[in-house]
């Protein structure tokens, strides 16, 4: 089970949950607690994290004496183009948005939300926020670090980018959620997060149950998702949602007129997720 850093420059790419924070320990570990300047531990922050998420991050930092780059996507004017041009941001625990505001300004920048066939936050709010940042630190090519498990093989994928080849230390080392489970069980501190929670809290590629859970324990975070549906997007001023065949209200409001029961009962609520995004 080898975690050795390739002999190329490294973009650990840390989610801010327990299974990529096993992958950054795991490759610390391997390189006896000490990264070279090749290697890059990058948090990119959408504003939609749990509380817990961030402390979570700065823990580990802090903890395994690591430093983590804390990036946001944002919006400058190109008065020479007269338009909005996508760039990023270097923030901190103290400083990162807490409100959504990456996730809110790439909307008003795309004039519409994402949804599960077309997945521009993944790509914008990610994805390109890591490579707009290594790009002006003078990087040309890099492999990417994901944390996929050995137990996601259909979430494994080669890279089409010219920049950046991928690399899957967690599965290429056979380690499963029940490794990492264990693991963190032996730790001095752990994810203080509701199951579900993790990454984007009300992310659409998460089931309609952890929706649902989310209108039950945070409907305050649930209407943030819903004022996107309901928000005029483009020229022509439609709305759109994030899901075919349901909303974000609709799921609410399901969720108030039947009750806590709803949670109970096996088959009222799809449990099936896509399992969010890990760049």
């Amino acid at each position: 089970m080898s975690y050795v850093l390739p002999d190329k420059n490294v973009l650990v790419s840390f989610s801010g949950g327990r299974t990529s924070a096993f992958m950054l320990y795991k490759i610390l570990e391997a390189q006896n607690w000490a990264l070279p300047e090749r290697c890059k531990v990058v948090f990119a922050n959408t504003g939609r994290e749990m509380p817990e998420t961030y402390d979570f991050v700065q823990r580990c930092s802090d903890e395994w004496g690591v430093p983590v780059t804390w990036l946001e996507y944002k919006t400058v004017r190109d008065e020479e183009k007269n338009r909005n041009r996508a760039t990023f941001e270097v923030v901190n625990h103290n400083s990162a948005s807490r409100n959504g505001e990456p996730f809110e300004m790439l909307v008003k920048q795309n004039r519409g939300i994402p949804d599960p066939r077309n997945r521009f936050c993944t790509a914008e709010l990610k994805v390109k926020t890591f490579k707009r940042y290594l790009k002006s630190i003078g990087w040309k090519k890099w492999v990417n670090t994901i944390g996929i498990r050995a137990d996601e093989p259909n979430r494994i994928k080669e890279s089409n980018e010219r920049f950046y080849v991928n690399w899957y230390p967690l599965a290429e080392s056979h380690h499963t959620k029940h490794h990492i489970m264990a693991f963190w069980k032996q730790q001095p501190f752990d994810l203080q997060i509701t199951a579900g929670f993790g990454n984007c809290d009300g992310c659409f590629l998460k089931s309609e149950k952890s929706i649902a859970t989310l209108w039950k324990l945070h409907p305050d975070r649930a209407e943030w998702w819903m004022s996107l549906e309901e928000m005029k997007h483009g020229k022509k001023g439609h709305k759109r949602t994030f899901y075919k065949n349901r909303t974000y209200k609709e799921i609410g409001d399901f969720v108030s007129r039947q009750g806590d029961w709803i949670f109970d009962i096996e088959g009222v609520l799809c449990q099936q997720d896509d399992g969010e995004c890990t760049g």
